[in-house]
């Protein structure tokens, strides 16, 4: 058995700081920068980045709307060519950093309400995969099943399936709304959903129902509460089941 374990990262701004980048790189395998438009600037990002080639944690690109007052969680109705052209912005600007520290951009993933419109909108997804095509990134993470995986496999694209350690998911396999109950799992139950997830490919929704999750890489939200202790927990407990943490990138 093989599974990721990414986290996003780099998702201060300014003074502004949120998480522990510095420690959640030493765990996680992959990581998913903001890219400056819901969060980061060019000295976090070029940090950053700096902090993840140093560990050989893969860089991915965090694209999102250009939503830094609402964190990239407030879907905007962008024109899909600007959204294209912001995308492939993003990219570049991730990827010079990446660059300058001896890496570059692996995979690109959306970000909040980006990543939930490309999931169900066609033309929104076939924005965001037109930008990995135009830069030449190769890999698209996100969830399974969605308009982005269809997208990315008519772009030649390689997707990779994206599940959620430490969020709840309904019967029909979506993520539990942010601000619903069970929405966020606590530490304990996403150590358990991480591990039903990696070994069983199952999570569970409210009603404990198995609600099948076939994906290649674990999230754990770096701006979760305790999220260090939480992503070394979730480590160690796929490491104990003989699960192989290697970056799909």
């Amino acid at each position: 058995m093989m599974i990721d374990l990414n986290s996003d990262l780099g998702e201060g701004f300014g003074a502004w700081s949120m998480g522990d980048d510095t420690a959640l790189l030493d765990i996680v395998t992959s990581a998913n920068i903001a890219c400056g438009f819901h969060a980061g600037d060019p000295s976090i990002m070029r940090r950053t980045c700096a902090a993840a080639a140093e560990r050989g944690v893969r860089i991915g690109a965090h694209l999102s709307y250009r939503d830094l007052a609402g964190f990239g969680r407030r879907a905007i109705a962008v024109p899909p060519r600007e959204l294209a052209d912001e995308c492939l912005y993003q990219i570049g600007a991730l990827d010079a950093c990446a660059r300058a520290a001896g890496d570059r951009v692996r995979y690109v993933k959306p970000h909040g309400a980006l990543y939930h419109t490309a999931s169900a909108d066609p033309e929104i997804a076939a924005a965001v995969v037109s930008a990995l095509t135009a830069f030449g990134v190769p890999a698209l993470l996100g969830p399974p099943g969605s308009a982005l995986e269809r997208a990315a496999a008519d772009a030649g694209i390689v997707f990779h399936a994206e599940g959620f350690a430490d969020r709840g998911y309904t019967p029909a396999g979506e993520l539990v709304a942010r601000g619903t109950p069970g929405a966020i799992l606590d530490p304990e139950a996403a150590v358990g959903q991480a591990l039903s997830i990696a070994v069983d490919g199952t999570a569970r929704d409210a009603t404990g129902a198995a609600v099948p999750v076939a994906v290649r890489s674990l999230c754990v939200h770096g701006d979760s509460p305790g999220a260090v202790s939480m992503a070394r927990s979730i480590r160690d407990a796929l490491t104990a089941e003989g699960v192989e943490l290697r970056a799909f990138a």
